[in-house]
């Protein structure tokens, strides 16, 4: 043995450390790793972030490996418990004091978490088929979202906080619309595993296509005559038009490994027990078909509205007048049956809610849409009684005011003592909500619905379940959502990987709600343009026609709104070490509290931006300037809490700086980076 070499152990391996070496490096030239933010072999050691923390077993104490030299016979550990603590720890502190947004807050609001700034970003540019493929990599159903979808990532879209959000569902819309049909993923060859899958609405289908990019085949079973579920017999032909439903359809028989079989109904036709053995695995999404109680005396003399819907649709959305009608419920399913009366021939239409208009859950367009069309609103009405009159209905209401909050955060509506009125219709249709109808042999919850794990939506050892059935009624982007998560689950089982769902974390400027205005941090030109307005049919053809009322708008509007959007994710989320390192130790934005710092970000150099709010203070930058540039352009400011690190005088990066980008290449978070958004 060499007498300048030293012996010591880490995790109980013994290593050979030559003179001057870090544990750090010995570590890593033994296949250890050791995570750090603040070490680069160019410059002297900083030891500021101590991420790289080790344990010296004889003493207790834990220090940063990337500036300790191992001593001969000394122990270590690298991977303790402890030493992860500590790692979290020190984590969680650079984290309280870094304010970015590692993802968009629209690309979170999206419940399939679509790329939704990529998307945008793709179709500024004119590219709207770059925009369907980001877009099919969470959302196999672009045409029908495209076109129904309530807008999660527009309600959080931080154009808020100056006008309106951007209009990002026409993105999504026009590039489906655009280049559907001859847009083909890159699918893998299909291999021996087989898959069941009970119902062809959205959390089906997202299910067959995920499996289908997996390499794995599918039967998906269906009781109704065609395929769709609730996108085919719950939304009207004027919200989703039936023949683009069917074109988006035919992509799944395009993508050869996905086979449909409608009219078969599960403990009918088709049983569990049966698919089970026949199948490697089973997948139950079979919608939330079932209607829920008004609880009010001669209920069952009102249409139940998602059957009512469901008939019309069955007659391919023709039907008899309703003449004057009442639909109880304040939801979309509500909305699409007061506006489906109208386009029958009503010309008195009446929508009762037990809440008031801010308390609805349907979305705002809806219920502004549909008062257009004619609907007249009654709010803080509930139906008491409801009973026969001669061929007319006798609906007897009360009044309501407004109470406490209940559990999902709306006031009580409390009745309104002596209020009681009654009101005839020829029609009164219950749309005020809908239950699971789970097949016998399925665990339910308290609510009815199918009872799966929560990490893989898992039932058994080979039944999942998906969608509405689990959750309640709900949306299609979140039912796709859930099947997409079950297809994942499926395909890591037969894979025998074990299935966990990825440590993620994401550091927030904020709510759009909760910022100012100056605190935007903008890295192009924004446009002060109005939002895009989408074009209509005329008045009088919605409510005569079950025509599609709005108009896919063309290339150049949807361009141009582009130009509206902000683009707030940060522009190294991809290679963030701090990201990465903080899920790696699942540390936490939010674990340390206290008041953030609000700094500047500058963007005067026209390549480089500098965000201090991303800052850690690590110091790479200053020493890389200073000592490989052998230049003195930035240094640490103030003292203390204010410490920050920036330019003397605050002057601007001076343009020959774009020409090294060496401290650009160093930053551990994204604080200094290439502006290569634009």
């Amino acid at each position: 043995m060499d007498s300048d070499e030293i012996t010591f152990t880490i995790d109980g391996k013994a290593m050979t450390a030559r003179a001057g070496e870090t544990l750090l490096q010995v570590a890593s030239r033994n296949g250890i790793s050791i995570p750090t933010l603040c070490h680069d072999e160019r410059v002297t050691k900083t030891t500021s972030c101590f991420v790289c923390v080790v344990k010296h077993v004889q003493s207790g104490r834990f220090v940063p490996s990337c500036a300790a030299t191992p001593q001969r016979g000394q122990d270590y550990e690298s991977s303790s418990p402890a030493v992860y603590e500590m790692r979290q720890t020190a984590l969680n502190l650079l984290l309280s004091e870094h304010t970015g947004d590692c993802e968009s807050p629209c690309t979170i609001a999206c419940p399939a978490h679509a790329q939704v700034e990529e998307y945008v970003r793709a179709g500024r540019k004119g590219d709207f088929r770059e925009s369907l493929r980001i877009i099919k990599e969470r959302i196999p159903l672009p045409i029908s979202i495209g076109r129904v979808c309530p807008r999660f990532c527009e309600k959080d879209c931080r154009r808020n906080l100056n006008g309106l959000p951007v209009a990002i569902n026409e993105f999504k819309r026009l590039a489906a619309d655009l280049h559907y049909e001859d847009y083909m993923e890159e699918l893998p060859p299909l291999g021996d595993k087989k898959v069941a899958i009970v119902g062809a609405g959205p959390a089906g289908l997202a299910i067959a296509y995920f499996l289908r990019r997996e390499g794995i085949s599918s039967y998906i079973y269906e009781s109704m005559p065609m395929p769709g579920g609730m996108l085919r017999y719950g939304i009207p032909e004027y919200r989703l038009p039936k023949a683009l439903l069917n074109k988006e359809l035919a992509h799944f028989d395009k993508m050869g490994g996905i086979s449909i079989y409608c009219g078969t109904t599960l403990g009918k036709d088709i049983h569990l027990e049966t698919l089970q053995r026949e199948y490697d695995a089973v997948a139950i999404a079979i919608g939330c078909w079932q209607a829920s109680s008004m609880r009010c005396d001669g209920e069952e003399l009102a249409q139940d509205g998602i059957v009512w819907l469901g008939k019309i649709a069955l007659d391919n959305w023709t039907g008899e007048n309703p003449k004057k009608t009442i639909v109880i419920g304040g939801g979309n399913t509500a909305m699409d049956c007061v506006r489906t009366a109208i386009r029958l021939g009503s010309d008195e239409v009446s929508c009762f809610y037990r809440r008031t208009e801010n308390e609805m859950p349907a979305e705002q367009i809806e219920i502004d849409e549909a008062r257009e069309e004619g609907v007249n609103f009654e709010f803080l009405t509930a139906p008491i009684r409801l009973e026969k009159k001669g061929k007319l209905l006798r609906l007897t209401c009360i009044k309501m005011e407004l109470g406490e909050p209940d559990a999902s955060g709306r006031h009580r509506p409390v009745p309104v003592e002596g209020s009681e009125f009654s009101v005839e219709a020829d029609t009164v249709i219950a749309a005020i909500g809908q239950k699971t109808d789970a097949p016998s042999g399925l665990k339910t919850n308290k609510w009815g619905d199918i009872d799966v794990d929560s990490a893989d939506l898992c039932m058994s050892d080979n039944i999942y379940s998906a969608g509405d059935c689990v959750t309640g009624a709900a949306t299609v982007v979140e039912a796709v959502a859930a099947g997409r998560k079950v297809a994942i689950a499926i395909a890591d089982r037969f894979s025998k990987r074990v299935h966990e769902e990825p440590e993620t974390i994401n550091a927030s400027r904020g709510h759009w709600r909760s910022m100012a205005k100056d605190s935007l941090v903008t890295l192009k030109e924004v446009s002060d343009e109005a939002r895009m307005v989408l074009q209509q049919i005329s008045i009088d053809a919605r409510r005569t026609t079950f025509d599609e009322v709005t108009v896919t708008a063309d290339k150049t509007l949807v361009s141009m709104e582009g130009e509206r959007c902000y683009e707030c994710a940060c522009t190294s989320r991809d290679t963030c070490k701090l990201k990465q390192h903080s899920e790696t130790y699942s540390a936490k934005p939010d674990a340390i509290g206290g008041e953030r710092l609000v700094l500047n970000c500058d963007t005067r150099h026209p390549v480089i931006i500098h965000d201090r709010n991303k800052c850690i203070k690590c110091g790479i930058c200053i020493k890389i300037c200073n000592e490989v540039i052998e230049k003195t352009l930035l240094g640490y400011k103030n003292r203390g809490y204010l410490t920050e690190v920036g330019t003397a005088y605050d002057m601007a990066f001076p343009a020959s700086c774009a020409e090294c980008m060496s401290c650009v290449e160093a930053c551990p978070t994204g604080a200094l980076d290439r502006r290569h958004k634009l």
